[in-house]
């Protein structure tokens, strides 16, 4: 089956489109995403998705312009990562190690402010506000939380549930600020206005970024809007899989990362667990679907960097600077793969998701971040 699904991939790669969908009949055919083989299963979502793509590319080869992204349900969507976060250690240890460098940052200061990216549930942040409520000195006078997303309805929801977590921890002063974004363009035409930041605030940004789907527009875009910020701490959590690149180089990328996945989870839960059809079906799939049918978040017009870590150690040792200051992940960095500043998380031999800090390192001209 995995022979099969290389030639069908090379097929599609040079735009062999007939032989292609012949061979994604062969592989729908043969396997399946309920089967208790986790390289069936695989098999079956990444036939799935080169299906769409075939026909993306059969629509676009006809209208003569681009097949229109399909629509998300982020409810379910969300839901399926909570459901990941619940069997899966990758991202809550991820969540954890961020928080602790974002609480060193936070250290004896009143006013802090954290803004994510890509708040999607708000799951990492309860465990901040309890650290935060239980600190020597007290808690923060004022704390503030401005979460990005595309549904004005969750970001609502999120943040009362957030706001009734901080008061019963006995933060009365928390503060919510939802930004919605156009889920095509993600943060394009956004400016650091929209985050209101004031003065006297400790501010930390926080991103988990993922191939779900374009959370935030073009990467360089992206970059400009954090300098802009100047925050004390930028912490970032990547799946360690190229989000760029050609057809065939997200292919085999997308085919290992997901084949290690999927066999984690697999190790935890039954074939027929319905928490793992969900995250597989919901989650999984759509990732699969993003990076191979819909071709991956450069759809927004804009190359996406294929490594966020790269690109900020290229600009800070560019800068000629020498500002910023060494920031670690505490000592959780013990408990896992710490390497370049950067702590790796995965299964077996493969890494999965990575997390690292990183400061401002301001200068009369620009803003750089050192980790």
């Amino acid at each position: 089956m995995m022979t099969l699904l290389l030639e069908c991939a090379v097929a599609i790669s040079v735009d062999n489109l007939g032989e292609a969908h012949r061979m994604i009949l062969e592989l729908t055919h043969i396997s399946s995403p309920y089967a208790p083989s986790s390289a069936e299963r695989v098999v079956a979502y990444f036939a799935k998705a080169m299906a769409s793509r075939v026909v993306n590319s059969w629509l676009g080869n006809v209208l003569s312009s681009p097949f229109p992204m399909p629509l998300i349900n982020y409810r379910s969507l969300h839901e399926a990562f909570q459901g990941f976060n619940n069997v899966s250690p990758f991202v809550k240890f991820a969540h954890f190690t961020s928080n602790q460098a974002i609480l060193e940052s936070f250290h004896r200061q009143d006013r802090v402010h954290v803004i994510d990216l890509d708040i999607m549930q708000g799951l990492q942040w309860p465990a901040l506000f309890h650290i935060l409520a239980t600190r020597v000195e007290g808690p923060p006078l004022h704390v503030r939380i401005t979460g990005v997303g595309s549904s004005p309805e969750l970001l609502s929801q999120t943040g009362q549930h957030l706001s009734s977590f901080a008061k019963r921890l006995g933060i009365n002063s928390f503060e919510f600020n939802p930004v919605v974004r156009n889920p095509k363009t993600g943060l394009l035409n956004v400016g650091v206005s929209t985050f209101r930041v004031r003065r006297g605030e400790t501010l930390a940004v926080h991103w988990l970024r993922h191939c779900l789907y374009d959370s935030t527009g073009p990467d360089w875009r992206t970059i400009g809007l954090v300098e802009e910020l100047r925050p004390r701490i930028f912490t970032l959590v990547e799946q360690d899989i190229a989000q760029s690149g050609s057809f065939l180089d997200r292919f085999v990328g997308s085919l290992q990362y997901y084949s290690t996945m999927f066999d984690s989870i697999g190790a935890y839960l039954d074939p027929d667990d319905p928490t793992r059809h969900v995250v597989e079906h919901c989650l999984f799939h759509r990732e699969i679907n993003n990076m191979l049918a819909i071709g991956g978040p450069s759809r927004s017009g804009e190359e996406k960097l294929r490594d966020w870590r790269s690109e900020l150690v290229r600009r800070s040792s560019g800068s000629g600077s020498g500002g910023g200051s060494s920031v670690g992940l505490g000592q959780v960095a013990m408990s896992g793969n710490w390497h370049d500043g950067t702590l790796r998380l995965g299964w077996k031999d493969t890494c999965l998701y990575t997390a690292s800090a990183w400061t401002s390192c301001t200068t009369n001209a620009s803003t750089n971040f050192n980790y």
